[in-house]
């Protein structure tokens, strides 16, 4: 059985014992054979403790344990910053995130669990126990994408929307969780705000009160794949947000202005108020003098000031981004036959915020079984 390594007490003990003996006169190197060690063996002992007493020896072995903490304290520290360093790669706002954060980290530092957790502040059971899921998850998330797919640039609650439409029971909540998991989430860009200054013709004071009371229209300028430019007309009801029309042309005046408004008219009635800002082909004289024959009155904004002519600005912000902005035109002929699909779509299927996301003019579909019986 190999010697235990002798205790620092013990150690001190036989220098003292070397000390006495030689004192007495006995020769060192015998001396040191009574205590049972070698010459190298009783030098290193002297050079490390040598001259020590009992006090000295109690302070030496207090400041290696503090040592040794401190060591430790520093190293954990250094560890924990380390975790927090490879957590930091991205936002830990949700315990899946967590989760694989944990995982990522235990990898790359070879660290325990239970300190990943501690420092990441993630439950052990949380930690452990994953979520299942749904049974129909799956199939929710895979519709979810096509239909993102399909209208890449609706959010969430217009893509739950039409979830429910298509027979889904889910509600928005869900739909955004599993929109964040799957990273597809829209940036939305903020536009800039000026002062409204709330003249008559603003959207503010002039509010819509039924269909038929208020409608607004505005040019978008765009180009064919040859470079060409063209224009749309958009007139909306600002009160249903129904599109009535978008006439394309490569040139748009005054008098398509009129063409335009006459159609309408004879389809929907005349409006009580036509906003518009004040572009040449609104307040040409010639429109005015022909709206107030008609028996409708003008509601023009303040110049500059677009934020005033805020339903039809929103509906060609839409207009560009979810579709100007995807398509590209070989000709004119192409341009308005793809404007007049999307205006159907926008109409009758596209979730509305301010609708409570229902589509302006919905489809009426009636079966077969509940038509009326003609006698």
């Amino acid at each position: 059985m190999a010697n235990k390594r002798p205790k620092p007490e013990e150690i001190v003990t036989k220098l003292r014992q070397v000390e006495v003996l030689t004192g007495q006169g006995m020769p060192r190197l015998d001396a040191i054979r009574q205590i049972g060690v070698t010459e190298q063996t009783y030098y290193r002992w002297k050079k490390k403790y040598g001259g020590m007493g009992a006090d000295q020896l109690k302070e030496l072995k207090r400041l290696q344990k503090e040592n040794e903490r401190l060591r430790k304290a520093v190293s954990d520290l250094t560890l924990d910053k380390l975790i927090l360093a490879e957590a930091a790669k991205g936002k830990l706002l949700s315990p899946a995130r967590r989760r694989a954060c944990i995982d990522r980290v235990r990898a790359e530092l070879i660290v325990s669990e239970s300190r990943a957790c501690r420092v990441l502040r993630q439950h052990r059971s949380t930690q452990r126990k994953v979520p299942a899921g749904r049974p129909d998850e799956e199939r929710l998330v895979a519709d979810m994408i096509g239909l993102t797919r399909q209208y890449g640039r609706y959010g969430y609650r217009r893509i739950a929307a039409l979830l429910r439409d298509a027979g889904w029971h889910v509600n928005d909540k869900r739909v955004e969780r599993l929109w964040r998991r799957e990273g597809l989430k829209v940036p939305m860009k903020q536009a800039k705000k000026g002062r409204l200054w709330l003249n008559d013709g603003s959207c503010v004071r002039l509010r819509p009160e039924h269909p038929n009371h208020v409608w607004s229209y505005d040019f978008v300028h765009c180009r064919t794949d040859d470079g060409k430019a063209f224009r749309t007309l958009n007139i909306i009801d600002e009160y249903s947000r129904e599109c009535l029309t978008i006439r394309v042309d490569r040139k748009l005046n005054s008098g398509n202005v009129i063409d335009a408004l006459s159609d309408l008219f004879i389809l929907r009635g005349v409006p009580s108020f036509i906003r518009s800002d004040n572009g040449p082909e609104f307040v040409a004289q010639a429109v005015q003098d022909w709206i107030k024959a008609v028996g409708a009155k003008t509601a023009y904004i303040e110049p500059g000031s677009p934020w005033e002519n805020g339903y039809v600005e929103s509906f060609n912000a839409r207009f560009r981004d979810e579709f100007l902005n995807g398509e590209t035109f070989y000709s004119l002929r192409e341009a308005q036959i793809l404007i007049e699909e999307w205006r159907k779509h926008y109409n009758t299927k596209r979730p509305h915020s301010a609708l409570g996301y229902r589509p302006p003019a919905p489809e009426t579909v009636v079966t077969m079984d509940r038509r009326p019986i003609m006698h």
